[in-house]
């Protein structure tokens, strides 16, 4: 799936156990109603944001991710996440198109 939309923020990469990382960015879509979508970028692509700032205007290639959780009364919850594994300027994916 492919989203377009301007980048409102960049957070800072985050680095868990085992050497995992993770850095977020919000992305406001491009529609009637734009959308802040939190989208995070894994592992050894976290590095793909340092070519970014907010206000481009880019297009992100994302997987949707959901995942169970059991609480401890044993009731179930889901969550959902946005997983970019592309993000290019929008004015370059046009141009190669």
């Amino acid at each position: 799936m492919e989203l377009t939309g301007t980048i409102r923020e960049i957070s800072e990469t985050q680095t868990f156990g085992n050497n995992f990382q993770k850095r977020e960015f919000v992305l406001v879509t491009e529609e009637q109603y734009p959308q802040p979508l939190l989208i995070e970028i894994t592992a050894d692509r976290v590095d793909l944001l340092d070519h970014f700032k907010p206000g481009d205007q880019v297009r992100v290639g994302i997987n949707i991710k959901g995942r169970e959780w059991i609480n401890p009364s044993g009731e179930s919850k889901f969550f959902n996440s946005l997983s970019a594994w592309k993000i290019t300027h929008k004015d370059l994916a046009n141009s190669a198109s």
